[in-house]
């Protein structure tokens, strides 16, 4: 079988079993008007919770789709994984690590006003990073989307870390044999990364205080996106093995 083009789908706005739904907006439109998708065609939903769907296209308008299922599978979300803390630059590269994360499989990303971040974080996630997620899960067939957050300062992060399983700090401080491995990725972790400044004083020991292991990510200087991506690389290949 070819394969079938995929639309993301609201979790809210999924049917029940062998019910109609009603894809909105961008979605929508990209369906009928840019692709013009004809009346009758399968296609594949997904809803970034870990749901999957075969459905077939009925009719639409510029902003609606109407679709009826035909088959829905339920995915398990992996019992590990990594939530990225990241430290806000103005990062044109920004994109990129959105990206590559629902590629790789980040459980989520956090951003975060370090003292030497250049600017600071909206106080919310833009819609367009959102935006970015699902064309990128679209691509790579993930089913699942990254949960996106912004927290205040390092005190933001020490508080979101009390419910994660292990806490990873990537410091240029930390020595060399405390190098990161995939096995020290298997749980559910939560690794913060500084600004491209690196962190401050406080914010490591605040970090220490509340239980982050410092690790090394090697001898070479890493850019705060090749950091995250490394990571995340490491993540993927214990999640891999362990299936």
């Amino acid at each position: 079988m070819a394969r079938l083009n995929t639309f993301f789908i609201q979790p809210e706005d999924w049917p029940d079993p062998e019910q109609i739904a009603t894809i909105r907006g961008t979605e929508a439109r990209h369906m009928v008007t840019v692709l013009r998708t004809p009346p009758g065609s399968e296609i594949r939903l997904v809803d970034g919770k870990g749901r999957s769907g075969r459905f077939v296209f009925e009719k639409g308008s510029k902003n609606e789709a109407i679709v009826r299922e035909v088959e829905t599978t339920v995915h398990e979300r992996p019992s590990g994984g990594v939530v990225l803390a990241l430290g806000w630059n103005k990062s044109k590269r920004r994109d990129w690590v959105l990206e590559k994360a629902v590629e790789l499989g980040a459980l989520g990303i956090v951003f975060w006003r370090a003292a030497r971040s250049q600017g600071k974080p909206p106080a919310t996630p833009k819609d367009n990073w959102k935006d970015k997620l699902i064309q990128s899960a679209k691509q790579c067939g993930n089913v699942f989307l990254p949960s996106l957050d912004i927290v205040d300062g390092i005190d933001g992060v020490a508080a979101l870390s009390a419910s994660f399983d292990s806490r990873i700090m990537a410091w240029e401080k930390a020595e060399p044999e405390d190098l990161l491995g995939p096995d020290r990725l298997a749980e559910r972790t939560l690794v913060v990364f500084g600004p491209e400044g690196g962190f401050d004083d406080r914010e490591a020991e605040k970090l220490q205080t509340n239980g982050f292991d410092a690790v090394s990510l090697g001898n070479s200087i890493l850019r705060w996106e090749t950091a995250a991506i490394h990571t995340l690389s490491l993540a993927l290949y214990s999640r891999e093995r362990r299936t």
